[in-house]
C-alpha cells in the first residue's frame, strides 16, 4: 500500500503545513472560479454540529426498530451505511393522502436544548472552517418516509392538490427550523438531503417535480440564504433532466453527483452558478478487490476530467467506502494530493 500523502480526518483548519489558504478558504476560491491551493471535497471544511433535531432523529447502529419524532418507523442494521425506514401497513404514518392533517405527526422547532450544537459551534474558527446544520430527508423523501414509496408515488399523479398541501407543510417546518437554527448558532452552511431519483432516473416526471418540489424548496433554499448559509443540496442519484432548474433555485453546491450524469454537460450548463461535488464511482472502487493502481488511476481520471472546468469538488459520492476502508484511505490521499498537483500544474489564467 502506497504511504498516504495526506489524511483528511486528522486534518486541522489548513491542508498541509504551511499553507495560506484555511480550509474554508481555498473552498471559497473554488465557489468563486478563483485559483485554489488544491482541489477538495468541501465537506472536509465542514464541522457538522450536533443540533437537537439531529441529535433526536439519531438512532443507535442495532438492528433494531426505532421510532424517530415524525413517527417513522426506522432500523440501523450494524452493517448498514445509514439508518433505513421499515414500512409496511401497520408502521406506515400516512395511511390515507385524504386524512394527512390528521395521521401525519410534525415535531416541535421551538424551545429545543440547543446546548451541545452552541458548544461546538463556539469552537470553531469560522475562517478556517464552515459550522454545517444537517438537514436530511428532504420534502420527497419525507412524503415517501412517511407514506411509503408506492402510496407516495401514486399520490403525487392522482392527488397532486392533497401532496401540494403534505408538501406545503414540511416546507413550512424546514424554513422554520432553519431560521431557528440561526437564531440559536449562526450556520454558515447548510446540508440538506433529498434524494429525488435512482441511479437511473428521476423518480418524478419533471413537470411534476417542477410543479410539487421545485417551487416549496426554492423558499427553503431563499430562507438558508436570508440566514447567510451556503445551501449544499445531496442527491447521489440522476438529476440531469433538472439540473437548470437546480441553478434556478439558488442551490450552491450539487452535492454528491454522481458519473451515471454527465457531468461534463452538467459543468457547461451550470457555468459557475452551481458547483458540483463529488464524480466518483463509489462502488467501481468499494471492494478490496480492485487493485491499489485502479484506486488511484480513477481519483487521477476523476479530476483530470471535471477540475477544468472548475468549480467542481472532486469527491466520493457516499461518505466513505465502506466495504473497503483500505481504498477509502487511499482515495481520500490521492483525491487531496492530486488534487493540489493538479491545482499548480493549471493555475487559472
Amino acid at each position: 500500500m502506497p504511504e498516504l500523502a495526506y489524511d483528511v480526518s486528522k486534518a486541522d483548519n489548513y491542508a498541509q503545513e504551511g499553507d495560506k489558504r484555511t480550509f474554508r478558504q481555498n473552498a471559497e476560491a473554488i465557489l468563486k472560479g478563483e485559483q485554489p491551493d488544491y482541489y477538495f471535497d468541501i465537506m472536509s471544511a465542514a464541522v457538522i454540529i450536533p443540533d437537537p433535531h439531529f441529535v433526536s432523529c439519531s438512532i443507535p447502529k442495532d438492528g433494531q426498530l426505532h421510532v424517530d419524532p415524525w413517527g417513522v418507523t426506522r432500523c440501523f442494521h450494524p452493517t448498514a451505511p445509514g439508518a433505513h425506514p421499515v414500512i409496511n401497513d401497520e408502521t406506515k404514518v400516512v395511511k390515507d393522502i385524504e386524512l394527512w392533517k390528521e395521521q401525519f405527526i410534525v415535531p416541535p422547532v421551538e424551545g429545543l436544548d440547543w446546548s451541545k450544537a452552541k458548544e461546538v459551534a463556539d469552537k470553531v474558527d469560522r475562517d478556517a472552517k464552515y459550522v454545517c446544520l444537517f438537514s436530511s430527508t428532504g420534502l420527497f423523501e419525507r412524503s415517501h418516509f412517511a407514506m411509503g414509496m408506492e402510496d407516495a408515488l401514486c399520490n403525487y399523479l392522482e392527488e397532486p392538490e392533497l401532496m401540494a398541501e403534505f408538501l406545503e407543510c414540511v416546507a413550512d417546518w424546514k424554513i422554520r427550523y432553519i431560521h431557528e437554527a440561526a437564531k440559536q448558532v449562526h450556520p454558515d452552511m447548510i446540508f440538506y438531503q433529498d434524494d429525488w431519483g435512482s441511479k437511473q432516473n428521476l423518480f418524478l416526471p419533471p413537470s411534476v417535480w417542477r410543479e410539487l418540489i421545485k417551487p416549496l424548496h426554492t423558499k427553503i433554499v431563499e430562507a438558508a440564504h436570508e440566514e447567510g448559509m451556503l445551501f449544499l443540496h445531496h442527491a447521489d442519484c440522476i438529476c440531469e433532466p433538472i439540473v437548470e432548474d437546480m441553478c434556478e433555485m439558488g442551490i450552491d453546491v450539487w452535492s454528491d453527483a454522481i458519473p451515471q450524469n454527465n457531468l461534463k454537460k452538467i459543468l457547461e450548463i451550470c457555468d459557475g452558478r452551481m458547483a458540483i461535488k463529488g464524480g466518483l464511482d463509489c462502488p467501481a472502487l468499494d471492494s478490496d478487490d480492485i487493485p491499489e493502481e485502479k484506486v488511484i488511476e480513477a481519483v487521477h481520471e476523476l479530476i483530470d476530467t471535471y477540475c477544468p472546468y472548475g468549480h467542481f469538488f472532486p469527491a466520493l459520492t457516499n461518505a466513505a467506502l465502506y466495504n473497503s476502508p483500505r481504498n477509502d484511505k487511499i482515495v481520500k490521499a490521492e483525491l487531496l494530493k492530486y488534487g493540489r498537483e493538479w491545482a499548480q500544474a493549471h493555475p487559472i489564467a
